[in-house]
């Protein structure tokens, strides 16, 4: 696989993931991924990315229930 952006080999590797959202924040260090060696692009698998959004929807509803209960 190449790199979208700069057509260098893509290598197996993981990278952070952060987002911030309805309230929380949300940081998994290490995310396994294809990482570009030169510029450093990250490209998930179908399967890491399902586990970030199941993960993501969790937690959409627990803030919800903390945010509607105060």
């Amino acid at each position: 696989m190449k790199c979208i952006y700069c057509q260098a080999k893509m290598k197996d590797g993981t990278v952070p993931y952060h987002i911030d959202r309805n309230g929380y924040h949300l940081t998994i260090d290490k995310v396994p991924a294809k990482v570009c060696p030169q510029c450093g692009e990250a490209y998930f698998e179908e399967k890491e990315v399902d586990e970030i959004q199941k993960t993501i929807r969790s937690l959409d509803k627990q803030t919800l229930k903390v945010l509607s209960a105060a």
